[in-house]
């Protein structure tokens, strides 16, 4: 696990004047990653990092040549349009990287006249997919989630007996994620009525999002080879938020006896920016699960995953219907949880994931599944908020949802903040859905 060091100094100012500002998601504490260009402009996607309102272009860097040892090693994979050979390195890279922007970006820095000139705005910059994702698997890491699904479906019994051994998932689409902002077609599939003898195919009426972190893998493992829980995280490069777009209609009806299918891949949206693990660090906070609950497995347990294993990271939903926009009014937060309330941590989901010698390679992207606290007002899907559609929300604008209507747009927020320690943030995941194609009915 990540380890609080200078980088991490509350003390740390930045001669780029925006990081400093109280409440920013990107001080010189935080320095994410992502892919990005100037809009418009046609020019490749290379690696940038951010600090305060701007982009530190990492392939204009590169060609400056200001660092050496592995930082440099690091810095020239970074440049890279997508981060898939950074996150290959390892902890050691990426640190090494992390300190050597650090010192360039602090007040007074000799570097200044070198990184000024590799400076881009944000709000000029568009983004790519952080990374090549080969494979994306989606957990179901919070009990509270799978507690209130299965009572919506199983009222007698809606907790499995095997959710308290096992840190469950499934393999989704990795070719449906898209990066913030992201807009796409409502998506339609075989539904059927209680009350119909048959099924129809048309557009889902019960369009959804689930409130998730996205975790980007690292360095992989070969073909049988388990990561050990000890080691998960220093194959863990970093993590984002995630919106699992789900047609529960659809869903419904598919999803016995193998689980999600088209309810759930045709679209997964990702905040650009991948916020690393030893940004997180002053965030960790101790991994708890109810006494009376079984312990983990051996293969899923560690002092120090218990000591520090989860992390307190804040995250929102907010709603904004197209009525909302045209009168000028900001999306609507409905819901706020934390990811420390999850079931399972992200170092058990590795372990869990490679204990059969499953391979993982570096760019795969695990989903925390949806992040529910257990509050109902920190349900973190609307089937949750709305009591399966029976309790409407009223938004600003006096409209009434239960579900996503046609040119709905949710942004999802994160941001992590403790004593001692200076607030880092995730930036957003927004997301509209567009109607459904010209000439979709139920057939």
């Amino acid at each position: 696990m990540s380890l609080i060091n200078e980088t991490h100094d509350p003390a740390l100012r930045s001669w780029v004047a925006s990081a400093n500002q109280p409440g920013h998601d990107f001080p010189i504490q935080n320095l994410p990653f992502a892919s990005v260009r100037r809009r418009g402009t046609g020019e490749p996607f290379r690696g940038g990092v951010a600090i305060g309102d701007a982009i530190v272009d990492l392939a204009a860097l590169h060609r400056a040549h200001p660092f050496d040892g592995l930082a440099a090693e690091a810095l020239a994979a970074g440049a890279e349009p997508q981060l898939n050979a950074l996150m290959g390195l390892g902890p050691a890279h990426w640190s090494a990287l992390r300190l050597a922007l650090s010192h360039a970006l602090r007040e007074g820095s000799a570097l200044r006249a070198v990184v000024e000139p590799c400076l881009m705005p944000q709000a000029e910059a568009e983004y790519g997919l952080p990374a090549r994702i080969g494979d994306y698997t989606d957990f179901y890491t919070s009990i509270h989630h799978a507690t209130n699904i299965g009572r919506l479906f199983r009222p007698d019994n809606p907790l499995l007996p095997n959710y308290t051994w096992v840190p469950i998932g499934y393999h989704g689409r990795s070719s449906s994620i898209g990066v913030s902002p992201q807009a796409f077609r409502r998506p339609r599939g075989q539904i059927k009525a209680p009350d119909t003898a048959a099924p129809v195919l048309a557009p889902s009426r019960r369009l959804d999002i689930e409130l998730e972190l996205g975790v980007f893998v690292g360095p992989g493992n070969a073909l049988g080879e388990p990561i050990p829980v000890a080691e998960a995280e220093a194959h863990v490069f970093g993590i984002v938020l995630l919106n699992d777009w789900s047609a529960r209609d659809i869903q419904a009806w598919e999803y016995q006896p193998l689980g999600p299918f088209l309810a759930k891949n045709f679209a997964t949206t990702i905040s650009p920016w991948v916020v690393t693990l030893e940004a997180l660090a002053p965030f960790r906070v101790p991994f708890e699960r109810p006494a009376d609950h079984p312990p983990p497995l051996p293969y899923l347990d560690h002092p120090r995953l218990r000591e520090q294993g989860a992390v307190d990271i804040q995250l929102e939903i907010a709603w904004q219907t197209m009525r909302m926009a045209e009168q000028g009014l900001p999306p609507h937060p409905v819901a706020q949880t934390n990811y420390r309330y999850a079931y399972w941590t992200l170092g058990q989901m590795v372990a869990h994931h490679t204990v059969n010698g499953c391979n993982l390679q570096p760019g795969d992207l695990l989903g925390t599944g949806t992040l529910s606290g257990p509050q109902p007002e920190q349900a973190a899907a609307f089937i949750e908020l709305t009591q399966g559609g029976k309790q409407p929300l009223t938004l600003p604008s006096g409209e009434a949802r239960t579900f996503l209507e046609d040119g709905d747009t949710v942004v999802l927020r994160g941001w992590c903040e403790a004593s001692g320690a200076v607030r880092i943030g995730f930036g957003e995941c927004r997301g509209t859905v567009l109607p459904a194609r010209s000439g979709d009915q139920d057939q």
